[in-house]
């Protein structure tokens, strides 16, 4: 079992590695100084992972101190990925997206509270065991402690034939085996992805803190009124057998036939309707056409009798008809669809019932139905089948007696399906459970509606989502769900004297006895032995719908009703990270409980991540079969690659699944690697020291690079404070690389000293050796959330502590060493040193060949700039010559390169002999 939220560490001091002080403001009143220790001699992305994993847990680096106010924390609703099998490259994508930010914040001084939980209970875990091992639950076998599951993990689908049957405590004990196998593998995944949760803070949405918090809420949400039961025709998925609520619908498109049928009016025309549902002829009330139709509304107010049944039924009018739908005349039956539903409700028809659970038509013959034919057609044909095996009697004999005139015709029509499930769902009528959620009570609607205009979404044109989910609802939330592996609705109910059960008192738990299992535990003042019996009780057998749990999260991670000093500390919450299409679910949800329960908001912001596509453009998902996993995606590119391409991709927006654009990550984390090495490689080795000292910082090139750096330091941090990493990524590698193409080639010569000792240095030389120390150490914290093995890496060559617990940058000390310097100027010499170099490509010389003497064209703005570097340029460009730099006049464009800078003549002399070995 996981540690429990509230469990976390108590001691910062003796928990959470102290910060780093040395890398406070590089502009402090005491010099920064750092002492470099070892750099491999040479470097590798590979196995960065495990090492710093394990550095990672032995410092607890990300361990959550308990003791810092709620102004100095920052916490995150972290979503509980479904324990069903694997994850796939979607959670990647968004869990980056997550991580990113809690490395941020860590770094800008806050506590980040950053749970991690598992999702593992409901429909998808049960049809995971029941493939795995083979079994299903029989509610009347008896608890088997020495049971052996007649499979594991096969591969293969077991047929429901051949499941064995077990109870229902040998199945869930199953569950419980299944999916903690399942959260070691993804805790491995994560860890190596370097997600920074505070691994001590985890939970299970199925473990007892779980169960105890979601029974909690449902207790009180039945004491305020809330939750109630009743007795109502809801969506059924009969393979599940479980009810569904409105919030799991998929529309999709199923083949059918409309079917041209007559009603009979006494006296009068046949009235013909077009159904694809024929088999529910036994079940219809009424016609409906719109009031508006003329064709119809002298049948107003008139009755007809059904064909082969002979059932009197109203003809009336409402304005969801379609005149322009068929015959523009329906049948309504209860119930065939959810127009029915709003039919039977609004117009107060009767119930007349024929599909069961099962999605057999019932067995017994309806009491509405006349004796004579009908009812014998319905006894001897109908009763008892499937609808597909009743609709074919019914058309047939709808053929024999001449009240289907035509051939049916082939249609593609629109029906509801559980999002899990296969078959188009029936409307059943059932007891069951449903919390208030705005759906029929427009006060709480628009409640609900005005937390939603509280929350910052992130983008905010994902706020809509949320508006229109709310506006479109038409009922409450369906909570209660008929299936074994969840949250036990934690009532019991009373048997009266007669043994007819009472579900209009139930029997409430105290708080304090919570988490209960009503099938397993009698009621207070109640002994096992009464259970079902006349004066005793029964237990509640219905589960909560998973989401009755996970819109929880928020008070299940703080500890809410559990630890009074944790929820004070984090709750509510700074962040909820989702995804786009569980807008309607999860974020809805949580809203509505935390409203309900604590009459705020559960958090201030939402993050709302796209979708990963596939090559066709099409959605990543696991029932589509297209999804890739991320394991060996880790393994090949590396986890600071794969971040990399999902850091590429902005919230809300759908990104494509690019192996190039890991390839590119990888590239970008070895040349960090690469680049550090051999910035640091200028003072002498390991046992040197360097001093960040920005008064050092003199020569006016370096200047203008920190004053660049300046900039990308303060839009990164505004585009990061905004929930934009991807803008912040841009601008930092953007800088990056243009450092590593210009200044590092610009001023290797001068930091290198022409062999000087540390005591003998030439101020140019301090001057570009400090400015590398601040542009490293201040480009590998830039790039720490997003590269974060690589940056860490470097970190541990020539600093203490870790980067992820350094202070993020800041601009004013940037600023302060670079003066007045104008950013542009690098850029310029940079240009100037591509002129040259361009000059050896052209003709094919080495960039070893020195330049005797060469002319450069500048462009007016530029010039200023050149000259300040022209020393630079000159040593980078191996000119050992006159660099005459001159104006550059018109035409000379045409042979511009970038900056449009020119070289106008120029003369090359000999390359050295390259060293051998």
């Amino acid at each position: 079992m996981s540690t429990p939220a509230s469990s976390g560490p108590t001691d910062p001091a003796a928990t959470t590695p102290a910060l780093d002080t040395s890398t406070a403001s590089v502009a402090g009143a005491d010099v920064v100084r750092a002492v470099v220790k070892e750099v491999p001699d040479k470097v590798s992305a590979d196995g960065l992972e495990a090492k710093f994993d394990e550095r990672w847990t032995a410092e607890k680096t990300f361990a959550f101190d308990r003791t810092r106010t709620r102004d100095q924390i920052y916490s995150i609703d972290t979503p509980p990925p479904t324990v069903s099998g694997s994850l796939h490259v979607g959670h990647v994508f968004s869990y980056t997206h997550t991580d990113i930010v809690a490395r941020f914040k860590r770094m800008r001084g806050l506590e980040v509270f950053y749970p991690m939980g598992w999702d593992d209970n409901g429909l998808p875990t049960e049809r995971r065991v029941q493939n795995y091992y083979g079994v299903r639950v029989d509610l009347s076998l008896p608890y088997d402690p020495d049971f052996t599951p007649p499979f594991e993990g096969t591969g293969k689908s077991v047929k429901a034939a051949d499941q064995v049957p077990i109870s229902r405590r040998n199945f869930i004990e199953l569950c419980e085996r299944l999916t903690a196998d399942d959260e070691k593998q993804f805790e491995e995944l994560w860890r190596r992805l370097g997600i920074s949760v505070d691994w001590a803070q985890t939970y299970q949405t199925i473990g007892d803190s779980s169960r105890a918090t979601a029974q909690r809420a449902f207790v009180r949400n039945l004491q305020r009124g809330e939750a109630y039961q009743a007795e109502a025709p809801g969506l059924w998925d009969v393979t599940f057998q479980t009810a569904v609520a409105q919030a799991e619908l998929e529309a999709r498109n199923y083949p059918g036939h409309f079917h041209k049928i007559a009603f009979h009016q006494a006296g009068g025309e046949p009235v013909y309707i077009e159904t694809t549902r024929p088999e529910l002829i036994p079940a219809v009330v009424a016609l409906i056409a719109h009031p508006d139709d003329e064709r119809y509304q002298h049948l107003f107010g008139t009755t007809v009798k059904s064909p082969l049944f002979g059932v009197e039924v109203p003809v009336l009018a409402h304005h969801l008809a379609e005149p322009d739908k068929g015959a523009g005349i329906a049948m309504c039956c209860t119930f065939g669809d959810l127009t029915d539903v709003q039919w039977w409700r609004e117009l107060q028809l009767p119930t007349r019932s024929i599909i069961n659970r099962d999605g057999r038509i019932t067995r017994e013959v309806p009491e509405w139905l006349p004796a004579g034919p009908g009812a014998e057609l319905f006894e001897a044909e109908v009763a008892g089948k499937t609808t597909f095996s009743a609709r074919k009697a019914i058309v047939e004999a709808l053929v024999a007696s001449g009240d289907m005139p035509t051939e049916p015709v082939a249609t593609q029509r629109k029906a509801n399906f559980f999002e899990k499930g296969d078959k188009p769902l029936e409307i059943v009528t059932s007891r069951q459970w449903y919390i208030r959620n705005g759906g029929r009570d427009k006060e709480l609607r628009e409640e609900l509606l005005a937390r939603g205009k509280e929350l910052d979404f992130h983008p905010d044109f994902m706020r809509v989502r949320y508006e229109n989910w709310v506006n479109g609802l038409n009922g409450d939330w369906l909570v209660s769900r008929q299936r074994f592996f969840g949250v036990a609705i934690p009532l019991w109910y009373p048997v009266d004297a007669n043994g007819e059960v009472d579900y209009d008192h139930p029997i409430v738990p105290a708080e304090e006895s919570l988490p209960i299992d009503p099938t397993s535990q009698a009621p207070a003042g109640f002994t096992e032995d009464q259970r079902g019996q006349a004066g005793g009780f029964i237990g509640d057998a219905d589960v909560m719908d998973t989401w009755a749990t996970s819109s929880l999260t928020p008070q299940i991670v703080s500890g809410w009703e559990r630890d009074q000093d944790l929820f004070d500390r984090v709750y509510p919450m700074d962040l909820r990270p989702q995804g786009q299409d569980i807008i309607r679910t999860w974020l809805f949800s949580t809203v509505v409980r935390s409203h309900l329960e604590n009459k705020v908001l559960p958090w201030k912001n939402a993050t709302i991540s796209g979708w990963i596509l596939d090559p066709d453009r099409k959605k990543m998902s696991k029932s589509k079969g297209n999804v890739v996993t991320p394991a060996d995606l880790l393994v090949e590119h590396g986890s600071d690659a794969v971040r990399y391409w999902a850091a590429s991709a902005r919230l809300g927006t759908d990104a494509a699944f690019e192996v190039g654009q890991m390839k590119i990550g990888r590239r970008l984390a070895i040349k960090v690697l690469n680049a550090s090495k051999f910035a640091l490689s200028f003072g002498g080795g390991a046992g040197s020291e360097i001093a960040l000292d920005p008064a050092a910082v003199t020569v006016a090139l370096d200047r203008s690079m920190l004053a660049g750096l300046a900039d990308v330091v303060e839009q990164a941090t505004a585009a990061l404070e905004t929930y934009d990493h991807t803008r912040a990524l841009e601008l930092t590698e953007t800088f990056f690389w243009a450092f590593c193409d210009d200044y590092l080639e610009l001023v290797k010569d001068r930091a290198y000293g022409a062999g000087a000792d540390a005591a003998n240095l030439t101020p140019e030389t301090t001057s570009a050796r400090t400015a590398l120390a601040i542009a490293l150490d201040t480009m590998l914290r830039l790039l720490a959330p997003y590269l974060p093995f690589a940056t860490e890496e470097v970190w541990s060559w020539w600093r203490e502590g870790s980067v992820h617990r350094a202070e993020w940058p800041v601009a004013e000390p940037l600023r302060a060493a670079s003066g007045t310097a104008d950013p542009t100027h690098l850029a310029a010499a940079g240009h100037a040193l591509a002129a040259l170099r361009k000059v050896k490509s052209e003709a094919k010389a080495s960039m070893r060949t020195p330049i005797l003497a060469a002319s450069l064209a500048v462009p007016a703005g530029s010039l200023t700039a050149v000259e300040t570097a022209v020393e630079d340029v000159k040593a980078a460009g191996r000119v050992t010559g006159v660099l005459d730099l001159v104006t550059a006049g018109e035409g000379q464009g045409d042979q511009a390169v970038q900056g449009g800078i020119v070289v106008t003549s120029s003369e090359l002399g000999e390359a050295p002999p390259r060293n051998k070995g």
